[in-house]
């Protein structure tokens, strides 16, 4: 089985060269370096500096290079890849520090308060009044007044798309997680509870745990959407059970988190981890999870996508530590093996992000290795505490002084 401490240490590693450019982390190709097709973008920097300050925590790279690499990504988020003139975050930069498009997303600026919020936690300088603009700006421009979250606005932060996602509102769960766990303020804590209601305890459950995840300005599910882009790389046609995965780790760690947490939470985490893989897991006869399934339960993309794996084995663990039931450990070695067997590349580094039906190495959604956010985690949240979050839990039961 997968050693934890050595893979992170490996993973830790291949991403170190995404640091070459003064406005973030760069997008890395199959080999670990850095891809020059693909602007500079925000989540990615931010996930890259939410990594790196955890394996600072845990001494993942030699003497203080982690921490320079957390606060280097600090320095990008707070520096090119921030607007000056309106406040918020450009969703991509060229590597001169020029704005790629007009649209401001939730989905990056989710990312933004997670990795100022590990930065917290990890000491890097500048991270802390990172992550008070990057609460104040979600607060104030990317939560409607009922508490849900606002999917694109544009450049001055007004009107946007037509459009409402499952996907930004999920990251923005775990975001808040971690910043009612670092400022020590619950009020973070159960706004990522009123979204994860809304979509999970509510849409989800009247869905049978098929989450709808495009939805128009009034959160009415559009379920054709994208219908003839069935592999989109951030709103694919249909049912995702990878996020249904996610979805119940994050109910987890709420229960764990909250001071009384509703009974659903963890009953909900149940049936989407039992939805996700009865319609996900071989569902073609061949092992590893689709990408996504119709309304029907059957496969529509056929892809294996490296982070479904990553949260099935993340949410299997903290199954199993919530419910100390052996059927969830039993379906964490399987993942593991997975992961193992197919998706770890041994030969130029990292985990493959992408296999095709028959667990072959494919390139038709993702190109290259982006990142290591996904694996890196997974390994860590597949065995450790549900609460509080990664960063706080290293910080304080770590030997490393930040």
């Amino acid at each position: 089985m997968i050693d934890p401490d050595a893979e992170c240490r490996r993973l830790a590693g291949f991403a170190r060269p995404a640091a070459a450019s003064a406005a973030g982390f760069w997008w890395l190709d199959e080999a670990g370096r850095p891809d020059p097709g693909e602007p500079v973008h925000t989540w990615i920097t931010a996930r890259m500096t939410h990594v790196f300050a955890l394996a600072h925590l845990r001494g993942d790279l030699p003497g203080t290079e982690a921490a320079s690499l957390a606060a280097h990504g600090v320095r990008a988020l707070s520096g090119a890849l921030r607007d000056d003139e309106h406040g918020g975050w450009y969703a991509s930069v060229t590597v001169d520090g020029e704005p790629v498009g007009t649209l401001k997303e939730a989905y990056a600026h989710a990312f933004v308060v997670l990795a100022a919020s590990s930065g917290v936690a990890a000491g890097v300088p500048g991270a802390a009044a990172l992550l008070d603009e990057a609460l104040g700006v979600m607060q104030q421009h990317f939560l409607d007044d009922s508490g849900r979250v606002v999917d694109s606005l544009e450049r001055n932060l007004r009107s946007g798309e037509a459009y409402r996602g499952a996907n930004s509102s999920m990251h923005t769960v775990e975001a808040f997680l971690a910043a009612g766990d670092v400022t020590g303020d619950g009020a973070w804590h159960q706004r990522a509870l009123a979204i994860a209601e809304h979509l999970i305890h509510g849409v989800a459950r009247s869905h049978g745990y098929d989450l709808p995840e495009h939805f128009d300005l009034d959160w009415n599910p559009l379920l054709d959407y994208n219908a003839d882009r069935p592999g989109d790389q951030f709103r694919p046609y249909g049912c995702t059970p990878g996020h249904l995965l996610e979805w119940a780790r994050l109910l987890l760690h709420l229960d764990a988190t909250l001071p009384e947490p509703p009974v659903w939470l963890v009953e909900d985490a149940r049936a989407l981890f039992a939805r996700a893989v009865e319609i996900g897991w071989a569902a073609d006869g061949e092992p590893g999870f689709v990408y996504t399934t119709s309304w029907d339960g059957t496969p529509v993309t056929r892809l294996r996508l490296h982070w479904v794996a990553a949260e099935a084995l993340a949410a299997s663990g903290a199954l199993h530590t919530r419910t100390e039931e052996a059927v969830y450990d039993e379906w964490r070695q399987r993942f593991e093996a997975y992961i193992e067997d197919h998706l770890i590349d041994r030969d130029l580094g990292s985990w493959h992000h992408e296999l095709d039906e028959h667990n072959h190495p494919s390139h038709q959604v993702w190109r290259g290795k982006p990142d290591v956010y996904h694996a890196y985690q997974a390994l860590l949240l597949a065995r450790m505490p549900l609460s509080p979050s990664l960063a706080v839990q290293l910080r304080d039961t770590h030997p490393v002084n930040p």
